[in-house]
């Protein structure tokens, strides 16, 4: 087995964005609106996901929904 090290030269670039919530574009804490720039899904699309998700979840997406609130940026 060979022993492979990385170097910061050696580590591939990403070129996708760093997860922000989106205080400007959201409505309570930007996390609908920062999920959907990062993934570059409509907005409105995000929305409509935590609401269904926390109406079948029984309230799962709320606890979710804080916590990316609370934790990112």
């Amino acid at each position: 087995m060979s022993d492979l090290k990385f170097r910061e030269d050696d580590r591939a670039v990403s070129h996708r964005p760093k997860f922000r919530l989106d205080k400007r574009d959201g409505k309570l804490m930007g996390v609908c609106a920062g999920i959907g720039n990062y993934f570059g899904v409509d907005t409105t699309l995000v929305r409509i996901a935590f609401v269904l998700g926390t109406l079948l979840g029984l309230g799962s997406f709320i606890l979710i929904y804080l916590a990316i609130g609370l934790i990112a940026d």
